[in-house]
């Protein structure tokens, strides 16, 4: 490992046995600093039990994992005070106000002054919108709220590294789009935000990086605009004349889809080197009507059904 400090999470040949099974297996993971980093993949896929690895609260099988350029587990006690994480949803004493629970976890850093405890808690309230229900009982806040104060709970003290897993798990729109706003914002103080999730929409409008995690193995890693790039583009021609035009596509190579999508159009991968304009002139030339063409990038959807073999949910 390169130990190198522009990253602040660094892994190599990670993998966790359980059941006779790798449920983590031999991931090289590499978190740039102050990146907002997607970790992706199916439910049951291994994210959470390599997010417990780093924070270590489960142990490796083997492999080497270097959190803020120390090793994990042996520099556990120097590297935790400089995380904050929220882990498989957030837990807190249900008969306490969303205070008096803050008030505890804080009381329990011993890293941090208790002269600005209360400052601190009323800061980390505000900043995930939770102010007015401050002295509000956590028995009852609804699931959304939960997940708010677990998110302020990271955010007691300034942090280095976030590791949230499903932080909009349970939120409205609006609450979406406020942790969403607090995510960019921490990046702009420095802090490196690592964001386990199954929703694309989330990670395409908050993510720097992202990587894909499928049955355990890493199958894609990189900046969002690498991992576009990493997709074959598709020509879409808008026709009335869907089936002339598909034997016009395969008559030059192309191998067009079978279905036809909406607004009468046929698709089909392109291939590097080939020309538009020369389907477009084959298409005039067999009398096929051609009301449009367009060539399309790869979404992420399309890049992890393909990488995973499993769909991801796209809306929150």
């Amino acid at each position: 490992m390169s130990g190198g400090s522009d990253l602040v999470i660094e892994t190599e040949g990670l993998t966790k046995r359980l059941g006779g099974r790798n449920v983590v297996n031999g991931i090289d993971l590499a978190v740039p600093r102050g990146s907002v980093f997607g970790f992706l993949g199916p439910n049951g896929s291994g994210k959470t039990t390599t997010i417990r690895i780093l924070l270590g609260l489960a142990s490796a099988t083997s492999g080497d994992v270097r959190v803020l350029d120390q090793a994990i587990p042996r520099a556990l006690p120097e590297v935790l005070p400089r995380v904050g994480a929220l882990v498989e949803g957030p837990g807190f004493y249900p008969f306490l106000s969303g205070t008096a629970n803050l008030l505890r976890l804080d009381a329990a850093d011993r890293y941090v002054p208790p002269a600005t405890r209360r400052r601190r808690v009323e800061r980390a309230l505000e900043r995930v919108g939770l102010s007015q229900a401050a002295r509000k009982k956590v028995g009852r806040y609804s699931l959304g709220m939960k997940q708010r104060l677990g998110i302020a709970s990271a955010l007691l003290t300034h942090r280095e590294l976030i590791i949230l897993d499903e932080p909009t798990n349970g939120l409205d729109p609006q609450g979406t789009r406020e942790v969403r706003h607090l995510i960019r914002s921490l990046t702009e103080e420095g802090t490196t935000v690592f964001v386990s999730s199954h929703l694309l929409a989330e990670v395409e409008q908050i993510c720097s990086h992202a990587a894909v995690l499928s049955a355990g193995a890493l199958v894609a890693q990189g900046s969002l605009d690498d991992l576009r790039r990493t997709g074959e583009p598709r020509a879409r021609i808008l026709t009335p004349d869907t089936r002339e035009a598909r034997a016009v596509l395969r008559g030059l190579g192309l191998k067009p889809d079978d279905a036809t999508p909406p607004g009468q159009a046929v698709t089909a991968p392109f291939p590097a080197g080939m020309a538009p304009d020369r389907i477009v002139r084959a298409l005039v030339e067999a009398d096929v009507r051609v009301n449009g063409f367009t060539l399309e990038q790869p979404g992420l959807e399309d890049l992890f059904v393909a990488l995973t073999g499993e769909g991801f949910d796209v809306v929150q």
